[in-house]
């Protein structure tokens, strides 16, 4: 969404700012290596965004435009669909369009309700989860975290939205509503603010509430899936408050910064347990139950485990300065890359962008491989280094684009190249991913 999009500076300022804070607090709220696969996920989302736009806003203009209520019901007032303050035009006096106003005030909490429920369904429903889990995955809580958001659930959820339409929203309402309501979310991802005044904490959604939300603790699964109004929480029996610190991630690490693998690697898990189950209603179950349920023949429904802050270790392999240097710039230049496409995608997609997008996404993997430490990592990135040279060295010799950039991506490319085969030796590990 446009909304969004245009927020991600103010986004990234943020995060600068929460850093410089905690280290001047002396609270270590941030990794590298857990940051940029945050990112990397938001990255990654943010793309796959471009290519599901139209089943996700097109469906919802094609029911509003051809099944809303008004139709069948004449007597049922269209929304208004215009700006909330009026005149200010040839010296004219500014005014409030007090319907305007309602519709916008009314649609944007119906927003926040219909997300209510699509988040609640997407923590209840393990094919919605599956969807949903890249969001939980960081063991971390901060500004980052908030941008690390799936490719696939928003795919299954947008029809939570559609009784929106069928009530005649106008898009434009909805979208703009929507935008806001994930803009509010971003900025309660933070351990820097404590809980607020009494009246804030009974009706918004507050950092305090949505900490316990991400926390793997028993106790805090499960609770709190308000955008903004913790009210519909409170209302609909899944409120929790914060006691002691949350434990922060899932109940079965991830142990990755794969941003692929984050969204792959329940659904992988999902079908091998459909695979080796023989009734068909366990194997429905599996996929439209609870997540953790799992029939009888593969040991039954899985409990999460207590946990505590003082014994709980973060996935964190070490990795040597120069190659964490490496995988740094090889983040920045995806993520460079990464916005010049998404500013391009307003105006249409072709065959070259959609390359572009998924040489980023490649490079974003490579770069999870790095700070994994993994052996794979190797071979795809000089591949890949080696496949943006030789781009880089075509585009220079044959005088397209700027004269001095696609020199600066060969020698990119070779300093690259350099300092990953001087440290090889530390891509020591085997396996793509753990087994879940």
């Amino acid at each position: 969404m446009h909304v969004i999009r245009a927020a991600i500076p103010l986004f990234f300022l943020c995060i600068l700012l929460e850093l410089l804070w905690s280290q001047r607090a002396g609270r270590r709220m941030f990794r590298l290596n857990d940051s940029l696969s945050d990112l990397s996920c938001g990255v990654l989302s943010q793309m796959v965004g471009i290519f599901d736009k139209a089943l996700t806003i097109g469906a919802f203009i094609w029911v509003a435009e051809h099944l809303r209520m008004q139709r069948a019901l004449p007597f049922v007032s269209e929304w208004p669909n215009r700006s909330v303050v009026l005149g200010g035009a040839d010296g004219a006096p500014w005014e409030i369009d007090a319907a305007a106003l309602a519709a916008w005030v009314i649609a944007f909490v119906l927003v926040d309700l219909c997300y209510y429920w699509s988040h609640r369904m997407s923590h209840e429903v393990n094919v919605l989860w599956a969807g949903h889990v890249v969001h939980h995955q960081s063991e971390e809580f901060n500004l980052a975290v908030a941008l690390r958001q799936a490719s696939i659930g928003k795919a299954m959820t947008w029809v939570f939205y559609l009784p929106l339409a069928l009530i005649g929203m106008p898009w434009q309402l909805f979208v703009v509503s929507h935008g806001i309501n994930l803009i509010y979310q971003f900025i309660i991802h933070t351990r820097a603010v404590g809980k607020m005044g009494r009246l804030t904490e009974w009706v918004l959604n507050t950092p305090s509430h949505h900490r316990v939300h991400h926390g793997v603790n028993p106790k805090y699964q499960d609770k709190n899936y308000a955008g903004v109004f913790i009210l519909f929480d409170r209302w609909f029996g899944t409120y929790q408050g914060e006691e002691e610190e949350p434990v922060y991630g899932i109940t079965k690490p991830l142990r990755s910064w794969n941003p692929l693998w984050a969204n792959l690697h329940v659904f992988v898990q999902m079908a091998r347990d459909v695979r080796r189950t023989p009734a068909w209603g366990d194997r429905l179950r599996i996929v439209f139950g609870r997540p953790g349920w799992r029939p009888a023949a593969l040991g039954g429904p899985e409990l999460p485990p207590e946990v505590s802050t003082q014994t709980f270790e973060k996935f964190d392999p070490p990795v040597p300065g120069p190659l964490a240097a490496y995988g740094f710039a090889q983040f920045l230049v995806a993520i460079a890359a990464a916005l010049v496409i998404l500013r391009a995608a307003t105006q249409g997609i072709d065959a070259g962008l959609a390359a572009a997008a998924f040489f980023v996404v490649v490079a974003l993997a490579g770069v999870a491989g790095v700070f994994e430490r993994a052996q794979w990592a190797r071979p795809l990135e000089t591949a890949r280094l080696v496949a943006l040279g030789c781009a880089c060295a075509v585009l220079a010799l044959t005088g397209q684009g700027p004269a001095i950039l696609p020199w600066v991506g060969v020698a990119f490319a070779l300093v690259s190249l350099g300092v990953l085969w001087r440290y090889r030796a530390a891509l020591t590990e085997v396996e793509l991913a753990p087994i879940m």
